[in-house]
């Protein structure tokens, strides 16, 4: 609580007086005049304490205690009641009423000041509102009683002040005021006879109502602003206040009332206004407006820049439209595309220009493509680009860029394809590449080798410089470089520009590193007619045949040896094509060249002498018996030697046969003498007990027992035996045995011999080896079994043991000497198994010579060496 004197002295009041009597008080001295007018005014951080004299205005910062500063405002001052704290939203404000006019204060110092003339009696604030109560002459409006009339002209005058819109709001003179008071929301009056008058405040839209009709539109629109009035009540005052504006002719005035509107108001509204070409200036600041605040469509763009083009052709006016174009990003907002799409048909540069700036690089290159041909600023263009928009529009535009400067584009695509940063990018640290930033950027090269489809030369050079860059290229690359590398060495004519492309071609397929369809390779070779390649492709994947025919192809004879010579030892079959070519070549036939063909077709039987000859003879007229007298006669010569060795080799496997039944024979029936004096074991002279073997090996009984695993076998000869005996089985169990078959008797020439080979060696049966038990079983014998008796030969007349080494033998001589069909048991004869004859389902017993319904037959080879036999000791009886 502040309370000032006549003196001009000032107590201040802090806390509640009425509970604490022992309140402090401060005593503040501001002058020797009469304080006037007291007000507080309380911020966030401090509290200030205003002071009005009859001759000054201060401030004190009574914010903290005994730490109160004062602070003078200004020299001049007012009468009592006329200062006031005027509290709004914007900023508070002490004023003070003198008779020139209203002066605004604020802790800072002096405000705005309001001219209103008149000798002020008393300030009050309501709401927004300054209530100024000064003396004058004129009449009061009020209606009075006729004894009040006589004092008419000594009334006051009230004035209402809108101090935010800056205009009166309500004047009238009325009996002397003693107080204002302001309270349930209203406004009261009370006069010094005690009358009370309340000011009603009329609502906002007859406020309105009443100043358009006075034309009054933009205080109208101040007081709507200051009443929060809606937006499209706001809008409505600015569309009025337009027309008003151009019924008047104030179009640019109205120009800036409408543009108030946009957003809300229909553009075309506006737009039919001003289509004059008088007012088009007018029009060209709207239409800017709208595409500022971004309510410009397509058409609205297409008008603006119409009518820049209109004002550039009026005399005296800039040019508007590169104006226009040139204006910073954010002050005009329109739609970029559309306005290039206009500026192309009437002003190609300025379209390109606003393409640039806007870094619409789809149509900058359009542009300079379609309308100016510029294909080298293009690719300067494109080469300032980021990675991504390079790769896309090389993409797109490649093609006319590489039809028309294909150096150029060759280069760019280079950048692309290895290691792609822009021209204009800047420079980057060492630091930069040592950290994780990745530099490098490299597009797919696949994706662009259709564009060199007509232009074979450059995509050679682009996807050799990729292989020198070290680039890790796809199989459909380097088939693609294969191809139009042959392409380019078809089309040469200068023979040093094709043997250097050859080699590369060569260098390239030789390249293991190069991953190339080799099939693919081939075709193209062919297709181009590239010997070397075609020869490589065939020699690398082993086709030796294809080799042969090429050089047949060609009618190259030398080549057709040399093949032969150089593969013949892996494909023999060369040498008979080779024959083939020799005998049909009617127009050159080389007789050297049929000599050495006919002589390794003869050393490595390739083919039968009838048919060399039949080949010969349905071939070439011009070949006769003459050329081939030196192979045949040869033929001849070694057929005869081989028939010599044949006849040997039977007299000898004849005389083998003989052997060997008469060692059987003896076996069987004869008398064994045994003469050896030394063990076979250790070598001394022989010491009874002995054992005695039928094979000659005779053996100390210890020496015996020591080295044999098996009693009945002799020890020497048993692991000759176990080896026959594994052999046996392992062709029995030989699964590969028929497919070796099959693959020799398609390769040779004489296929008899391969059969009868192979039936020798039991391919068409099913082996078993026949086992002691076994022979025991199968063999028929006499119901007395006859065993040789040991001879016994002791000294010391102790018993012998003789060992059953000579039926062991006997087994062993038998089963290596029995035939290849196994033998069974079947009453009184011997038939084959049935189990392992693959003909069993068709066997016709009548039709073989060797068998009779009651004994062997007559044809039998072995009758008449059983007729003396003993038929007890008959294996086959």
């Amino acid at each position: 609580m502040a309370i000032g004197f006549v003196d001009g002295s000032l107590i201040l009041y802090r806390g509640d007086i009425t509970r604490d009597r022992s309140s402090k008080q401060k005593f503040l001295r501001i002058s020797s005049s009469v304080i006037t007018g007291l007000a507080f005014k309380s911020t966030a951080a401090n509290v200030f304490l205003f002071a009005a004299t009859d001759s000054s205005v201060s401030v004190y910062n009574i914010t903290q205690k005994d730490k109160e500063q004062k602070y003078q405002l200004d020299n001049i001052g007012c009468t009592r009641k006329c200062s006031v704290l005027a509290e709004s939203m914007q900023e508070s404000h002490f004023m003070i009423g003198r008779n020139d006019a209203i002066y605004c204060y604020t802790s800072d110092g002096r405000g705005p000041c309001y001219a209103v003339d008149g000798e002020k009696v008393m300030l009050e604030w309501f709401r927004t509102y300054l209530i100024i109560i000064s003396k004058t002459n004129r009449p009061t409006l009020t209606a009075m009683s006729n004894e009040m009339q006589s004092n008419a002209f000594q009334g006051d005058l009230i004035t209402v002040l809108d101090i935010h819109n800056k205009f009166i709001v309500f004047s009238a003179t009325m009996p002397k005021i003693k107080a204002i008071l302001s309270e349930w929301g209203a406004l009261y009056i009370l006069d010094e006879d005690n009358r009370v008058y309340h000011l009603d405040e009329k609502d906002l839209q007859s406020k309105l109502s009443l100043l358009f009709k006075k034309n009054l539109y933009d205080v109208a629109i101040r007081i709507a602003k200051s009443q929060q009035y809606d937006s499209d009540g706001l809008v409505n005052i600015f569309k009025q206040y337009g027309d008003h504006l151009c019924d008047k002719g104030d179009f640019s005035g109205a120009i800036e009332q409408y543009i108030k509107t946009i957003g809300k108001l229909e553009p075309s509204y506006v737009i039919r206004k001003f289509l004059d070409s008088q007012h088009i200036e007018k029009l060209t600041m709207y239409l800017q407006a709208l595409h500022k605040q971004g309510h410009a469509t397509e058409d609205h763009t297409t008008l603006l820049l119409n009518c820049y083009t209109k004002l550039n052709n009026s005399v005296g006016q800039t040019d508007s439209l590169k104006e226009f174009i040139l204006m910073k990003e954010g002050d005009l907002n329109y739609d970029v595309d559309i306005a290039i799409k206009v500026c192309r048909q009437g002003s190609p540069t300025e379209a390109l220009i606003l393409a640039k700036k806007h870094k619409k690089h789809d149509w900058y290159i359009k542009l300079q493509i379609e309308d100016h041909q510029k294909y080298s600023d293009v690719i300067d263009y494109i080469g300032n680009l980021s990675f991504e928009d390079a790769e896309n529009y090389m993409k797109k535009y490649g093609n006319i860029l590489v039809e028309n400067v294909p150096y150029e584009s060759t280069q760019l695509l280079k950048r692309l394809c290895t290691n792609y940063k822009p021209n204009n990018a800047p420079l980057i640290s060492e630091n930069m590449i040592s950290g994780n930033y990745d530099v490098t950027l490299k597009a797919d090269p696949e994706d662009y080798m259709y564009l060199f489809l007509n232009n074979s030369e450059r995509l050679v050079e682009f996807l050799e410089h990729l292989i020198n860059e070290g680039c890790i290229l796809s199989t459909p690359v380097y088939n693609t470089l294969l191809e139009h590398y042959l392409h380019v060495w078809s089309n040469s004519e200068n023979k040093a520009d094709k043997d250097k492309l050859s080699q590369k071609l060569l260098k390239l397929l030789q390249n293991p590193d190069v991953k190339y369809d080799k099939s693919q390779a081939l075709v193209v070779c062919y297709m181009h007619s590239f010997r070397e390649g075609i020869l490589y492709l065939y020699e690398e994947q082993n086709l030796y045949q294809q080799i042969l025919r090429y050089h047949i192809s060609k009618n190259d004879s030398k080549s057709v040896l040399a093949c032969c010579r150089r593969s013949g030892h892996q494909e023999p079959a060369l040498w008979v094509q080779a024959l083939w070519s020799c005998v049909r070549d009617t127009k050159n036939p080389s007789m050297d060249f049929l000599n050495e063909i006919l002589t390794v077709i003869a050393e490595k039987k390739l083919f039968s002498p009838q048919l060399v000859i039949d080949a010969v003879g349905t071939g070439n007229a011009e070949i006769s018996l003459g050329h081939m007298r030196s192979y045949v006669t040869n033929e001849l010569k070694q057929e005869q030697k081989k028939t010599k060795e044949v006849s040997e080799l039977t007299v000898k496997y004849r005389k083998d046969t003989d052997e060997l039944k008469n060692q059987l024979e003896t076996l069987k029936s004869g008398v064994i003498v045994i003469q050896g004096s030394r063990c076979a074991a250790c070598h001394h002279p022989l010491e009874l007990p002995t054992i005695h073997f039928l094979c000659q090996h005779s053996f100390h009984q210890h020496c015996f027992q020591s080295f044999s695993d098996d009693e009945n076998e002799c020890p020497t000869c048993q692991p000759e035996n176990k080896d026959f005996l594994e052999l046996l089985k392992a062709r029995e169990y030989n699964k590969d045995l028929h497919e070796t078959f099959h693959s020799q008797l398609e390769k040779a020439h004489d296929g008899f011999t391969v059969v009868a080979k192979h039936f020798g060696k039991g391919v068409f049966n099913k082996y078993k080896v026949i086992t002691d038990a076994s022979m025991e079983k199968n063999l028929t014998l006499p119901t007395e079994k006859k065993s040789v008796k040991p001879i016994i030969q002791n000294i010391e007349s102790k018993p012998l043991n003789y060992g059953y080494g000579a039926e062991a033998r006997y087994s062993s001589s038998l089963e290596a000497n029995m035939t290849q069909f196994p033998i069974t048991t079947h009453g009184s004869r011997k038939v084959s198994t049935a189990s392992s004859n693959p003909f069993e389902d068709d066997y016709d017993e009548s039709k073989n010579p060797f068998f009779k319904d009651d004994d062997l037959g007559e044809n039998n080879p072995f009758r008449e060496d059983f007729d003396d036999c003993d038929k007890n000791l008959n294996p086959f009886s």
